[in-house]
């Protein structure tokens, strides 16, 4: 197996595509990049396992590519397709009839929040929630690798059991982040993908070789009793999954069950999780029993057919309260979907004596549009089961001062292998900021027993809005699905963002800071918002400064920096050996621009050598020095809603709003954007009334 560094998507869309003879697609966030991946790679000509390029086909829409897949399939071909969010839902009326027909295939889903009040492209768990009814099996992948492993275990479980699969990751959470990966061969997937399971499923294709008849009009007479039928297929899944897993198990070694449990065997409270949350839940309970509590948890992967039998025999007959918590919310429901299937099972298991006693069940929402769920708020669930009457139903991570469903917990748990570097960059959408990064996680990655993790925060603006880059780096598998709260490194690459939002939220004692800056280094610390100074001083932070613009037109790099501040950060992250370092730098650049020409590849080297040269550390002075304070986010006379709401959501600190701060039916005031002065250009241009032919295009395109 091969050891690679790639994202979610990546992930699944490796095994997908090489078990696959058709990918009809409509690229829709956060899961475009598995098609856009096999796109590209079928015009490359790569071939699949069973030596074909699979043939890629863009529709115009998702109910456009979901009828392909339907007509593929129904040829016979190994067809799958990408989606999320509203794409899936337009793919409900052919998921009916995939699942009707029991028809082998694979829809692998980024799950993401669905258009309610408003739109968000990030993830949760609503729109593989809305097709639970379809048919469909549904298996969920909680990590990068697993989204790898399971989208060719979802291969070999639907060819055995005819029975259709939506394969789901969390959107962003699990899609989008940087992990290591053990690749799985062509030949480990042929393995678990059979050519005898293939030609069954081609001898049920339609041919007039051997015409029949398939999508009839049914009568009451029989349309009954035909959805019956199927039953057998559906009771059969779960134990073929679990086949699946022992397959795989023996062929690689990483061992996966339908339910596991985790934790203290004798358990009084436990929480059900599935997703990526149930990495953060799996350390936070050792956290917990390593300071004498009883605590567990159970992880769920296969929820559709809901696997009742191995979900009750997971939960510990010691268990008091259970906790269960779901990614998604059906507003007027007696609970979430996973609460309610758990509800029945307990209860149907009690009413038939299989269970002598219930533990207590209460449900909770967390998460949605990839909201923040981190070891603190686990704590703060498992400190609520601890009472006498926990709450039956609540919300964890917002403040709902409307209906009070929302539990209190501490942000400061802090959980972490102090083993694991920790770094923060800030950058804009384009500037470079978050490719430098990504080669900085390889460069790190490949390095023996050295693991990397990546994920990265943009604003939907996307192109010349605010990014936020998460990384860690350590001696051990990094399995931490949440955003960095303690750095050691941070790193501003853009100085209007320091004047306006708090790029020292995520520093400790120690935290080393690198800022790139217009002003000497004589100057630097006077220009900073006296507020930023205080902090600095305050935690002995370690303070560096570049001006990396300068450096990159020098290097005849224009306004490209990301290769400056890459190596800036080699340099003093003490991350591995400077010379070491800067060596590995320039590696990656011969690799990733020798196709652009030698010259580019001298520029890029030019740059890393002069980025040492005009590093600076700056002293730190004992008081704070001058008035310069913070950019306000919008001016003072602004409506009262934009100086409480729309500011808020600028700076970066919405989370912190409360249920009550936002409008009920996602109706917002207009005309805010006049409001938002983001400064985000270095170079102001200036009118030339000499040029000027009036068209009106500067006032159009100009932020300034």
């Amino acid at each position: 197996m091969a050891r690679v560094i790639i994202d979610g998507n990546e992930a699944a869309a490796s095994a997908a595509y090489r078990l696959n003879e058709l990918c009809s697609i409509y690229p829709i966030t956060p899961s475009s990049t598995m098609a856009e991946l096999a796109d590209e790679w079928s015009s490359q000509a790569r071939a699949n396992v069973y030596g074909m390029v699979p043939s890629v086909i863009e529709m115009q829409s998702e109910g456009g590519a979901a009828g392909a897949l339907h007509g593929a399939l129904q040829g016979g071909a190994l067809s799958t397709t990408f989606t999320a969010s509203q794409g899936l839902l337009l793919m409900i009326p052919n998921m009916y009839k995939i699942a009707g027909e029991l028809t082998s295939t694979v829809l692998h889903v980024a799950a993401r929040s669905l258009a309610a009040q408003g739109l968000s492209i990030y993830g949760d768990h609503q729109d593989v929630m809305a097709v639970r009814q379809t048919g469909f099996a549904m298996l969920c992948s909680a990590s990068v690798q697993e989204a790898h492993d399971f989208a060719a275990i979802a291969q070999l479980a639907t060819l055995t059991s005819r029975i259709p699969f939506v394969h789901f990751f969390d959107g962003f959470r699990t899609s989008h982040e940087v992990n290591v990966v053990d690749l799985l061969s062509d030949e480990d997937l042929l393995t678990l993908a059979p050519e005898d399971l293939v030609r069954a499923h081609r001898r049920r294709a339609l041919s007039p070789e051997h015409p029949y008849i398939r999508g009839t009009a049914q009568n009451p007479d029989t349309y009954f009793q035909s959805r019956e039928t199927v039953n057998p297929f559906y009771a059969a899944v779960p134990g073929l999954v679990r086949d699946a897993m022992t397959a795989f198990a023996a062929r690689t070694g990483r061992y996966y069950d339908l339910v596991d449990y985790y934790g203290d065997p004798a358990a009084e409270r436990v929480v059900v999780i599935m997703g990526s949350g149930a990495q953060t839940v799996r350390h936070t309970v050792d956290h917990l029993n390593a300071a004498g509590e009883r605590v567990g948890m159970v992880q769920l992967r296969l929820y559709r057919p809901f696997p009742t039998a191995e979900i009750l025999a997971a939960i510990p007959s010691t268990a008091r309260v259970v906790a269960v918590l779901d990614r998604t919310k059906e507003p007027g429901a007696g609970g979430e979907p996973l609460f309610l299937d758990l509800a029945a099972a307990l209860g149907e298991a009690h009413a038939a004596g299989r269970r002598e006693r219930l533990p207590l069940l209460v449900g909770g929402r967390y998460g949605l549009s990839s909201k923040e769920f981190t070891p603190g708020m686990v704590v703060g669930i498992f400190d609520e089961l601890a009472l006498p009457n926990p709450r039956p139903r609540f919300t964890i991570g917002i403040n709902d001062d409307v209906t009070h469903t929302s539990l209190p917990w501490d942000p400061s748990v802090d959980i972490e292998d102090p083993a694991t570097l920790r770094a923060v960059f800030y950058g804009l959408g384009s500037d470079g900021t978050v490719g430098a990064n990504k080669n900085s996680i390889k460069i790190l990655g490949e390095l023996p027993g050295t693991y990397a993790q990546g994920y990265f925060v943009y604003d939907s603006k996307k192109s010349g809005s605010r990014t936020v880059s998460h990384l860690r780096f350590g001696p051990k598998p990094i399995e931490a699905p949440y955003l960095v709260s303690r750095a050691g490194f941070i790193g501003c690459h853009q100085w209007s963002i320091l004047e306006r939002v708090d790029v020292l939220e995520f520093a400790r004692p120690g935290t080393v800071l690198l800022v790139n800056t217009p002003y000497a280094p004589e100057e630097v610390f006077s220009r900073l918002p006296v507020e930023m100074q205080a902090k600095i001083i305050a935690l002995g932070i370690e303070l560096w400064a570049v001006d990396a613009n300068l450096v990159a037109r020098k290097s005849g790099m224009g306004r490209r920096t990301n290769t400056v501040l890459q190596t800036c950060f080699f340099a003093i992250s003490r991350v591995m050996p400077r010379e070491a370092a800067i060596e590995e730098v320039k590696k990656t650049i011969r690799k990733t621009y020798s196709r652009k020409g030698a010259d580019v590849v001298a520029k890029n080297e030019a740059a890393v050598d002069a980025s040492v040269e005009h590093l600076h550390r700056i002293e730190v002075p004992t008081a704070v020095v001058g008035e310069v304070g913070m950019v306000p986010p919008v001016p003072a006379d602004a409506p009262e809603f934009v100086r409480t709401v729309t500011a808020s959501m600028l700076l970066g600190t919405g989370d912190s709003l409360p249920v009550s701060a936002l409008p009920v039916d996602g109706t917002f005031p207009s005309g805010t954007t006049k409001y938002e002065k983001r400064n985000i250009s270095d170079i102001i241009a200036q009118w030339d009334p000499e040029a000027c032919i009036q068209c009106g295009n500067c006032a159009f395109v100009c932020p300034h």
